[in-house]
């Protein structure tokens, strides 16, 4: 199950990612590309078959893990930017780009590379599992990591919240409202991620299911967006036209 959610998410933000291209070579709205193909690249190397084939060419010692969590890192901070601009929510915008989200960035990212560096990473390892099960030492380690690792987008996406569940209440378009509603429940799901460490090993598929839940909303959220802008410039164009004749 677990892993036919991986492919199916994987197939789905590749597939929008790849019918951005054309607007993108036109120069239009290339941020919402850019983060589609995060997400891509993201997702791939949380599978495991593709995350040994990358690490092994990184020298095997998970350092394709590192990556992944720089990856959703950038991910996290230009969708922060995108929709905070997109919904007006200025007192996020200045949140995620300003002093504090800068300084929460840099700290974390330093606590995570210092927890990494300090674990003997060898042997490629989704999700660094067999590190974890070398001792109790490695396994706090690893739990550290993570937390560490799911501290910046949390921040991020619940900086966001207010303005999702304003837009929702709003009188905006029906597609419009849609959007802010799954990016209200993406960004609640990654939020749900800081309670992973209360979450008993024989309950870790639930892990799962939350981050591909926030992964999911976040790229239909997006591309509902992206509809809502193209149906509303046809129909501008049309009533410009109907005016003209």
């Amino acid at each position: 199950m677990i892993e036919t959610l991986q492919w199916t998410t994987l197939a789905i933000c590749a597939l929008t990612a790849a019918a951005r291209i054309p607007s993108t070579l036109r120069g239009e709205n290339r941020s919402l590309f850019g983060i589609f193909a995060l997400m891509t690249l993201a997702i791939l190397l949380s599978i495991q078959a593709p995350y040994i084939v990358i690490d092994q060419a990184l020298g095997g010692i998970n350092l394709a893990n590192l990556l992944l969590r720089f990856v959703i890192f950038g991910t996290i901070f230009f969708m922060g930017i995108r929709i905070s601009r997109g919904f007006g929510a200025d007192n996020a915008y200045r949140l995620i780009t300003g002093r504090t989200g800068i300084l929460v960035l840099l700290v974390v990212s330093a606590v995570m590379i210092a927890l990494f560096f300090s674990m003997d990473t060898a042997g490629s390892s989704a999700g660094l599992q067999a590190i974890s099960a070398k001792d109790a030492r490695h396994f706090a380690l690893v739990e550290y990591y993570g937390a560490a690792g799911r501290a910046y987008p949390a921040f991020v996406v619940l900086a966001l919240v207010p303005a999702m569940v304003r837009a929702v209440r709003d009188r905006l378009p029906i597609l419009v409202r849609v959007a802010a509603a799954l990016l209200a429940v993406g960004a609640v799901a990654v939020g749900l991620t800081l309670l992973f460490p209360v979450i008993p090993p024989e309950l870790g598929q639930v892990e799962f299911i939350i981050n591909y839940t926030a992964i999911l909303c976040f790229v239909v959220g997006l591309a509902l967006i992206w509809v809502a802008k193209v149906v509303n410039a046809r129909t501008a164009g049309q009533r410009r036209t109907s005016s003209e004749m």
